[in-house]
């Protein structure tokens, strides 16, 4: 994980109380996105979240202003968290499992965040189930590495009750995420493996590339066809799964790389893109499937796409 914390070098100390807050800003500016989006789970609230960083950052007065990216990381942290506290609301009463937007990071846009391994897909969806002060806490302090005390003075909270939410976190996170990753080479490959199945309808295949615990989330928004309500065990997947590729005979498959690892976009005769999907992997086993069909969540995966990303 990346350890890009508070302390700022000496050309941020330098620079601080120069006129030229556009560059400043634009210097910080991934760091301030990788952070908005690790705590959101959303490319377009993070980046309105940035946005609106900059309107603060570029009418305060900043001449007493040390250190641009400890005062500007504190600033769109503080405006990510009061997000998050809002779109929690509105999640609860979301239409079918609700999961992250999926961020692209093939060659081209691999360094939109600041590490790969602070947007693994699995983590967004694990840091779902942990609270709003919990999740800012657990981004800020292992994701981005940043000093408790400075986490403290981001979130307005004293360095003790930091240091216990931290603790907290940390130990949620580490009881759902896999103790290791697996092999890149090895997970793309059994991606393929577990697509190729999929589309030919090989159940007995699918079966056997699947852990018995395994479970499917699809999201659709309730704006396009898709489960209400997760898909549990080796059996159901499968047959789950199965029934998907039959309905894909017209539609064009692409591999890219999604939230720093392997994905599927699913893109229909017409152009557009009808889906994105993760598979997660333990050992040598499928163990998580998230699929995301929401228009609204994958705008700018055509978007990014149509840039020309490079797939596999």
């Amino acid at each position: 994980m990346s350890q890009a914390g508070f302390a700022g070098s000496a050309d941020d100390r330098t620079n601080a109380g120069s006129s030229g807050s556009t560059d400043e800003f634009e210097r910080h500016r991934r760091l301030l996105f990788g952070v908005s989006y690790d705590m959101l789970g959303s490319v377009a609230d993070a980046e309105d979240c940035v946005q609106e960083a900059w309107i603060r950052w570029a009418r305060e007065d900043r001449s007493g202003v040390a250190n641009p990216r400890s005062y500007l990381v504190r600033i769109v942290a503080n405006v990510t968290l009061n997000r998050l506290r809002a779109v929690r609301n509105q999640r609860e009463t979301y239409v079918g499992p609700w999961l992250p937007e999926p961020l692209l990071t093939g060659p081209d846009v691999a360094d939109e965040v600041a590490d790969a391994d602070s947007v693994s897909y699995a983590m967004l969806v694990v840091l779902e189930t942990l609270g709003p002060v919990e999740r800012a806490v657990f981004v800020l302090r292992e994701v981005f590495g940043i000093p408790h005390a400075d986490v403290a003075e981001a979130l307005g909270r004293s360095e003790q009750s930091v240091r216990q939410v931290a603790h907290r976190a940390r130990e949620h996170v580490r009881e759902r995420r896999p103790r290791f990753e697996p092999d890149p080479v090895a997970r793309r490959k059994l991606t393929e493996r577990f697509l190729a199945a999929s589309l030919e309808g090989d159940l007995d295949g699918l079966k056997e590339m699947l852990a018995e615990d395994a479970v499917v989330l699809s999201d659709g928004g309730g704006k396009v066809r898709a489960a209400l309500h997760p898909v549990y065990g080796a059996e159901r997947v499968a047959r789950l799964m199965r029934s998907l590729g039959s309905g894909l005979s017209d539609v064009r498959i692409e591999h890219c790389g999604i939230n720093g690892a392997p994905g599927i976009l699913a893109w229909t005769a017409e152009g557009g893109l009808s889906a994105a999907a993760t598979v997660e992997i333990a050992g040598e086993r499928v163990t998580e499937v998230h699929i995301v069909r929401n228009p609204d969540k994958l705008r700018h995966l055509e978007t990014g796409t149509r840039r020309g990303h490079q797939a596999w």
